[in-house]
């Protein structure tokens, strides 16, 4: 069973500036901004604007515009931000066995150093 869209979840408020957050990127549909946990020296979040719960939701609800538009300014961000001179990470989670912790679509774009490997006792390249 699908949940309905949590108006009040903590992205939805930051897109409304009822929560403060540290922007590198906005327009209509998509805002990016520093995580406040900060996992490696690049630590951004990307989120559409859409009333979207998750990459599932995303992926079937939105256009086919809008999903490709998303996709690319994550990778714009990413380089803007310079996470891709030497690697970064796109994380997203869907759901509670995932460890989603909030009800909003979201990527997370990590870089900015070594990040090892991705599960306990994954094989890192080298």
């Amino acid at each position: 069973m699908v949940m309905p869209y949590d108006k009040n979840n903590v992205f939805a408020k930051i897109i409304r500036n009822e929560i403060p957050s540290k922007k590198v990127y906005e327009d209509d549909y998509v805002l990016a901004f520093h995580d406040i946990a900060q996992a490696a020296p690049v630590h951004i979040i990307v989120i559409p604007k859409g009333e979207y719960i998750s990459f599932d939701d995303f992926t079937h609800d939105a256009g086919v515009d809008e999903i490709a538009n998303f996709w690319k300014k994550v990778r714009a961000i990413a380089h803007e931000q310079g996470a891709d001179k030497g690697g970064y990470r796109i994380i997203t989670n869907h759901g509670k066995h995932a460890s989603q912790s909030v009800p909003h679509f979201h990527v997370h774009i990590i870089g900015g150093r070594a990040l090892g490997a991705l599960l306990p006792g994954d094989i890192v390249d080298r």
